[in-house]
């Protein structure tokens, strides 16, 4: 009867009861806002704002400008300089330091009209009219520049001297040749290191002719001249066109200039042995073979009497202190002050200064009649390795 009684059959436990989950709640994205009312009309004010903040500055320009212009005759006023301690010695005496670096030209360095000219002169003539000022310190690094620069240059240096008997000193740098050599010939002592690049005396003058060019694109000049030799030394001109006098007469020139270099040197090497009683170096007797466009090393220049004395810029200093008879002395410099004016000149100019650009932009528009240039320049090689190229304007010679 086994078979008649219930088998009791094993339930499986129901699966745990797992809570659910609350849904993630999804903010809905804010109500887009309103344009504000009379945002365009602010962009606008505030671009006129700008714009009439120009116009200020443009007008002051123009005003400062031309007050400048009108009192001081038609040129820009030298701006005052001011006296920066370069080395405080506790002395009452003073040894002023005039830098010569880079391009000598005689172009404006900026819009006040001011050049490297304006600016050797007037700081020559502030440590003339200063009596604690006993000497002057040309630091000198310049591959040369501008003839006219150059001379003019080497004139306030040999003023300055005679004028207020104060000695003036030629330090030079790494590279003081040919134009930067002309500047220091006049100074009663100077100093170059062994490894300065000095000498260079000597000129070139170089012209391009492109007649080829054009006739390769099929250009040909129309010329009408009031002479022959108006257009001398054309770079349109073909070959057979280039009259045998305009060579002779461009040779001539850079004969006469040459002459002209070779004169400041014997001069003023002649007449700091005289001032310094047969002390310092004297010119040897061959120094005019030198004189052919090479460079000098520092220790050559030495030796052929173009440097007085071998050292560096501390040597200059003790030099400069014997020679005016001082034991110490401050090291002080001169420098153009901040002036806001050349701030607003930015904006503006006066009607003058853009008459004068509107004219030398009108004279620039033809081609350029001379394409030749003349330099009292480095070699290529050291050309490469300094700044020794300077775009001459019409007819312009360069001491380099």
């Amino acid at each position: 009867m086994e078979d008649d009684v219930p088998q009791v059959q094993r339930q499986t436990p129901p699966p745990p009861i797992i809570p659910a989950t609350t849904p993630p709640l999804i903010t809905p994205p804010p109500p887009p806002r309103p344009p504000r009312k009379g945002s365009g009309w602010m962009k606008v004010a505030v671009v006129l704002g700008i714009l009439l903040l120009l116009s200020v500055l443009s007008n002051l320009g123009h005003l400062v400008h031309s007050v400048t212009v009108k009192a001081t005759a038609g040129r820009q006023a030298r701006a005052h300089l001011e006296e920066v301690t370069y080395e405080n010695n506790h002395s009452k005496n003073k040894i002023a330091l005039l830098d010569i670096a880079g391009i000598i030209t005689s172009e404006a360095w900026d819009r006040s009209g001011s050049s490297l000219v304006d600016l050797v002169s007037d700081q020559l003539r502030r440590a003339g009219e200063d009596d604690s000022v006993k000497a002057v310190i040309l630091r000198v690094d310049s591959p040369g520049g501008e003839v006219l620069a150059s001379d003019e240059i080497y004139r306030a240096i040999t003023d300055f001297q005679k004028d207020y008997k104060k000695p003036a000193v030629a330090s030079m740098g790494g590279l003081a040749a040919s134009g930067g050599y002309y500047v220091s010939a006049p100074c009663q002592w100077i100093v170059a290191n062994e490894l300065t690049i000095t000498g260079s005396i000597g000129v070139i003058m170089h012209s391009y002719n492109y007649r080829g060019l054009l006739n390769k694109v099929g250009v040909r000049p129309e010329v009408f001249k009031s002479g022959k030799f108006k257009d001398m030394l054309s770079g349109e001109k073909n070959e057979d066109e280039i009259l045998p006098e305009e060579k002779q007469m461009v040779q001539a020139l850079i004969d006469e200039t040459f002459e002209r270099f070779k004169k400041v040197v014997a001069e003023g090497r002649k007449r700091a042995n005289e001032q310094n009683g047969g002390e310092g170096r004297k010119l040897a007797d061959d120094w005019g073979d030198y004189a052919d466009g090479r460079v000098l090393s520092g220790r050559q220049a030495y030796e052929l009497g173009f440097v007085d004395e071998l050292g560096n810029f501390d040597t200059a200093v003790e030099r400069a202190k014997d020679l005016a008879k001082i034991s110490n002395a401050n090291l002080v410099q001169y420098e153009r002050p901040f002036d806001l004016g050349n701030l607003f000149r930015l904006f503006g100019e006066t009607d003058s200064r853009a008459v004068t650009k509107g004219a030398r932009a009108e004279r620039d528009l033809p081609v350029r009649r001379f394409q030749c240039r003349a330099f009292f320049s480095l070699p290529v090689f050291f050309a490469i390795t300094r700044v020794s190229s300077f775009r001459l304007s019409g007819w312009r010679a360069f001491q380099r």
